[in-house]
């Protein structure tokens, strides 16, 4: 995120990021599923058209040992069928990378 800010100050805070993974203890995971936290959405979002598309979501996952699940695929399923650009990124540098050309070259 502070990459995201120093590259791109005119859209500072922009990239958002979305609180799903991670244990938690089960009074806080009962707080967020009622604040509207769902099972499987995707980490980041940019909201920002580009390209022909809404917006750009990534589902980040580690670069060795991790794998998508399968609501974390319908959701991006849907997500792209809804108008963004919704993809996978195995670690920081590929979303780093993913982001620049979203925007349109490099920061």
């Amino acid at each position: 995120m502070s990459w995201f800010d120093l590259q791109y100050p005119a859209l500072r805070g922009r990239l958002a990021a979305v609180p799903n993974g991670g244990a938690r203890h089960k009074a806080v995971a009962g707080k967020l599923k009622a604040e509207g936290v769902r099972k499987g959405y995707p980490d980041l979002q940019l909201l920002i058209p580009r390209g022909g598309y809404h917006g750009l979501i990534i589902e980040l996952k580690r670069v060795k040992g991790s794998r998508v699940e399968p609501e974390q695929a319908e959701w991006l399923e849907w997500l792209a069928g809804q108008g963004y650009m919704a993809v996978v990124c195995k670690g920081a540098d590929q979303a780093r990378e993913t982001i620049k050309r979203y925007l349109g070259g490099t920061a």
